[in-house]
């Protein structure tokens, strides 16, 4: 770990592991296979490695497989759900954290098997239990989806 000249927490990358430990998603519905270059509270990117042997594929679309818009914008917002939980500690672990509304979302290139999706988050505000987060989704180099999305984290039992 190394501080930034903001006294924010530099992360270099997180696993599966270690993901698993902070959302409760589990398969099929983990879409972040990594996390690096977190800075606790403000940024980081997810990774996820999209397969042809994912659920979705049988259906969206058989014939030329779509990884589906509403799984690329679930991704940012489980990205932005491991940034929060890296940046609150231990005691907000597995908490959930629920939409709250999702804005601006652009589709600009379809995403398919054998992608690794570069999932960009960045905060754009907080408030208590509220988060608001910028996300992106890149390919090779290359934007293919965005969202701005409002998110609260559920602190009670």
């Amino acid at each position: 770990m190394s501080t930034t000249e903001t006294n924010k927490v530099a992360v270099t990358e997180l696993d599966i592991n270690r993901i698993m430990q902070l959302i409760p998603h589990r398969y099929p519905m983990l879409l972040v296979d990594k996390v690096k270059d977190i800075v606790h509270g403000e940024s980081c990117t997810g990774i996820k490695n999209v397969t042809m042997n994912e659920p979705q594929f049988t259906g969206h679309f058989p014939q030329k497989p779509v990884f589906p818009g509403v799984m690329i914008v679930e991704a940012m917002a489980q990205t932005s759900a491991i940034l929060v939980m890296q940046t609150l500690g231990q005691e907000a672990e597995g908490r959930l954290v629920y939409f709250m509304g999702i804005e601006e979302a652009k589709f600009r290139r379809p995403i398919g098997p054998g992608d690794q999706i570069h999932i960009k988050v960045q905060k754009v505000q907080n408030r208590r239990n509220v988060w608001k987060f910028r996300g992106e989704a890149w390919v090779d180099g290359n934007l293919h989806a965005e969202a701005t999305y409002t998110a609260m984290i559920v602190m009670g039992d």
